[in-house]
């Protein structure tokens, strides 16, 4: 297993201290660090200039919007950070929620597996530099009823193929990551609560002949990002945690459409889950993380001192966790230096690093 940093949204905190903390993250041998998009700062122009400041981390999207950019646009900005970068760049996807989606972007939010599985089929075929000619339900290029032509990425990239992950929630689309991508970007990834979920992406990745009969999840990266806080009392961990915990499962979507919501439903807290959106819906936000349980936290977080973590790290490797990348939840940069340095020497102790 390696470890990840994912440093969120620019723009939302610790703007200021993202090149130094990328810069240890980079010292210490993390293997990638990750830079999101919303409605906000975009991802791309973030990687760059991390990239330009560090020397071997990796740099993931976690993740490009769809419905942000063309397929073809995202197979440009995959390659030229990937070549500015000598080969390190990460392209996660995803497709947003409708909210985002038809609101921000103005893109309906329609069909988003048969999307996804089309978009990847192009930005594959780009990146591989051929003449990129696709007749699907979603896509088609070039148009036929015009003057385009089928054209081919005029810049060679330091890889042809760049490490594909997407981000993924429900059972459908975990078996779409499992059979298209390299890789899973998972959120509130519990290891407890993992086993059906694991079985629908080996499920995709047996579907499509990949890995090993014995190991469909060979070859394949599970990429959960994992707020962690690193004290003895679990209350304040609880505390620090909450309300990024709230507004995924109470305020990211609608009553009606909030993945994250029905994620914590399959794990088991339906009544805390029910709760915690009817609060933030009403603008209840400090009550709707105070009514974030402890359980949840604990089931996907890593709380407490160092031997607590440690054994807690040893459950995410036991479940095929390849790269772990955690989130912070402390508010100051020598908190956070410190939590890095923290981690890689629990993980090296431990005898889990790959």
């Amino acid at each position: 297993m390696e470890l990840g940093l994912n440093l969120g949204y620019f723009g939302q905190g610790m703007d200021g201290d993202i090149i130094a903390t990328a810069k240890e993250a980079d010292r210490l041998g993390y293997s990638c660090v990750w830079a999101a998009e919303a409605y906000g700062s975009d991802a791309p122009t973030v990687l760059a200039w991390i990239g330009a400041q560090t020397e071997r981390i990796g740099l993931g999207a976690a993740v490009l919007q769809i419905p942000a950019r063309s397929p073809a646009m995202t197979a440009m900005t995959a390659a030229t950070l990937d070549s500015l970068s000598g080969g390190r760049f990460r392209l996660g996807l995803g497709v947003s929620g409708p909210q985002v989606s038809e609101g921000w972007h103005g893109v309906r939010f329609s069909a988003p597996l048969g999307r996804t599985r089309e978009y990847v089929a192009i930005v594959r075929k780009a990146l591989a530099r051929q003449r990129v000619e696709y007749a699907g339900r979603h896509f088609t290029l070039p148009l036929p009823d015009g003057p385009g032509k089928a054209l081919k990425l005029t810049v060679h990239p330091v890889r042809a193929e760049i490490p594909v992950y997407l981000a993924a929630v429900g059972p459908k689309n975990l078996e779409l990551a499992g059979e298209i991508a390299d890789g899973w970007l998972a959120i509130f990834f519990s290891p407890e609560h993992s086993t059906d979920i694991v079985a629908s992406v080996a499920a995709g990745r047996a579907k499509a002949g990949k890995g090993t009969a014995t190991d469909p999840l060979a070859g394949f990266d599970i990429a959960p990002t994992v707020p962690i806080c690193i004290t003895d009392d679990l209350e304040v961990a609880r505390q620090s945690i909450a309300p990024y915990a709230a507004l995924y499962v109470g305020g990211m979507g609608s009553r009606e459409q909030n993945f994250y919501n029905r994620l914590a439903i399959r794990m088991g807290f339906e009544k805390e889950a029910a709760l915690i959106q009817d609060l933030y819906l009403a603008g209840r936000h400090r009550d709707a993380a105070a009514a974030v349980p402890l359980e949840f936290i604990d089931a996907t977080s890593l709380i407490g001192p160092p031997a607590r973590i440690a054994d807690r790290l040893s459950r995410y490797a036991d479940v095929g966790v390849g790269t772990l990348s955690i989130s912070f939840a402390v508010a100051t940069q020598e908190e956070r230096i410190r939590t890095l340095r923290t981690m890689a020497e629990i993980l090296d102790a431990s005898g889990l690093a790959s």
